[in-house]
């Protein structure tokens, strides 16, 4: 008998950190975790599996396929937008591909053991374009039909891999003679910046805010390459699981679209340089902005309309601004430098 799991990929990044460690606690969900590194070692211990590979690899898949029966999955996996303008095509194989890659997998499953395959994907604000920062203060907070126009590959990969998602949960093999439901419960969420106390950031446009942070708990000066006006909403790395997981646990017959905003707090590169200087009085943070890098900021709404989300699944945030620095980053960054350079002094 093959095991019922829940498959992740890309589980070593920031969000797979969490959704594992979530698991984790709430027990009787087993794990398999997929990245192209060996898996954290604090999180081998908790998954039933974990798989070094690419999604690419149709062996690989193959391999998932004979050895277990997955009935949910949580593709994290991506080449992120700053990586992604530099590889344009890699990230469109690795982004794209990999995502239809393992949409089949999840409609081979379906067929195999006869449930719904529920297809959890994180999407982003990437997936908007306004075309100047005029405009973008003139939307406010812009719904998910508005301004789907994406300026960066990376956005251009998420828009369409929803529409993927959703050709297959919805359209899949429309002109079948007998047609059949893919068994494909595709849900995205459309994630704000994401800050994360555990991890460090790596390789997405909105970096500069966790990058501020981590730089002033070690004590380095640090240089933002967009404008202190430069404005997104963002999110602590709670919230993004417990959106993950809700989303993931509502019956289908309450949700009315396919891809969801989900918002948690709006605010600009100089408030976040203000906190953190109250956080950590001797930070020096610098404005030098890089404009292309700023131009995609820019194109990225100030805010989002999380209205359907709240609506149809309960979404709230737990983390407003005050408490995401206050309770959440500060403390816990600062207490992991300061924990780390205490091992340091120990061994010198």
């Amino acid at each position: 008998m093959r095991q019922p799991v829940t498959l992740i990929t890309g589980a070593n990044g920031e969000i797979g950190h969490g959704l594992i460690g979530h698991f984790a606690r709430e027990g009787g969900t087993a794990i398999v975790a997929l990245d192209l590194k060996p898996l954290d070692e604090r999180l081998r211990g908790v998954c039933a599996a974990g798989l070094t590979g690419d999604i690419l690899d149709s062996n690989l898949l193959q391999r998932l396929v004979s050895e277990f029966e997955i009935h949910a999955i949580y593709h994290l996996a991506a080449l992120l937008s700053t990586r992604a303008e530099y590889t344009p095509d890699t990230a469109h194989h690795v982004n794209v591909d990999g995502t239809l890659n393992l949409l089949k997998l999840a409609h081979e499953q379906a067929r195999w053991h006869g449930n719904p395959v529920t297809f959890v994907f994180p999407s982003s604000i990437a997936v908007y374009g306004l075309p100047d920062r005029a405009t973008k203060e003139r939307a406010g907070k812009v719904c998910e039909n508005e301004w789907n126009f994406p300026t960066t590959m990376y956005g251009c990969n998420k828009l369409y891999c929803e529409h993927l998602g959703r050709y297959f949960a919805k359209h899949y093999r429309q002109l079948a003679a007998e047609r059949t439901a893919s068994g494909v419960d595709f849900r995205a969420l459309r994630f704000p910046g994401l800050i994360s106390a555990v991890t460090m950031p790596s390789g997405g446009t909105s970096d500069y805010a966790p990058e501020m942070i981590h730089a002033a708990a070690q004590g380095l000066p640090y240089s933002c390459f967009v404008s202190p006006e430069a404005r997104l909403p963002f999110m602590a790395m709670p919230d993004a699981i417990s959106a993950l997981v809700k989303l993931a646990a509502t019956p289908a017959e309450r949700l009315t679209r396919s891809a969801y905003n989900i918002g948690a707090f709006s605010i600009s590169a100089e408030e976040v340089r203000g906190r953190v200087s109250k956080a950590f009085p001797r930070a020096e943070t610098a404005f030098q902005p890089d404009a292309p890098r700023a131009a995609i900021v820019d194109s990225w709404p100030a805010d989002v309309n999380d209205d359907a989300a709240r609506r149809d699944w309960g979404w709230t945030p737990a983390y407003n601004a005050d408490r995401a620095f206050d309770e959440y980053l500060v403390p816990t960054i600062g207490r992991f430098y300061r924990e780390r350079e205490g091992a340091s002094a120990q061994t010198r």
